[in-house]
């Protein structure tokens, strides 16, 4: 699933590359700058941060997983 261009319940990929970690889980509250997960490439770890407050609808990675660019990763609600 890829995530919807000018949608801002959608956070998605910014690049290709394996999920390290995951910092938060559906239901959960979060403000803007808040670390959702971290996205590692090519031997760089990169951390998505929130860009925006919001309660996080669906998760739909876990670490370990292997992502392409734009791949929807977290859904707002």
């Amino acid at each position: 699933r890829k995530a919807e261009p000018g949608n801002e319940a959608h956070v998605g990929a910014p690049m290709p590359g394996v999920v390290s970690a995951l910092a938060v889980a559906a239901g959960q509250a979060v403000k803007a700058g808040d670390v959702l997960l971290s996205i590692e490439a090519m031997k760089m770890e990169t951390a998505l941060h929130a860009e925006r407050d919001g309660t996080i609808a669906e998760v739909l990675v876990k670490a370990g997983d292997q992502i392409d660019a734009k791949d929807l990763l977290i859904a707002f609600g």
